[in-house]
């Protein structure tokens, strides 16, 4: 799906507000076994530092962080009321998953 700047702009604000204000995010196996996991999620919540190589489409939908020593990832994933796989990011049906992973899960 081919989105506009305006649309992305859009995106990202919405995976932005989403990403702050998720209280139930999927995290992994890896993730519940590292320290602070509370900590952590809280700094997915706060993520900022979007660039090029892990945000090319300006989408705010993936970033990566180092925590106590492991390289993690987030991602927003978005599925439709049905829960199929790939919805459209701007519907007001989407409904997004936010899941925290080690890198080595990824």
């Amino acid at each position: 799906m081919s989105y506009s700047q305006v649309d992305i702009d859009e995106i990202a604000s919405k995976n932005d507000l989403f990403r702050a204000m998720c209280f139930t995010p999927l995290i992994t196996r890896g993730v519940q076994e590292l320290d602070d996991v509370f900590g952590l999620i809280q700094a997915v919540r706060r993520f900022t530092e979007f660039d090029e190589d892990s945000d090319p489409y300006g989408e705010h939908d993936f970033g990566s962080l180092v925590w106590y020593g492991t390289k993690v990832f987030w991602k927003i994933d978005y599925y439709d009321q049905e829960l199929k796989y790939g919805s459209d990011a701007l519907s007001d049906e989407c409904r997004r998953v936010l899941t925290i992973m080690t890198a080595e899960e990824y």
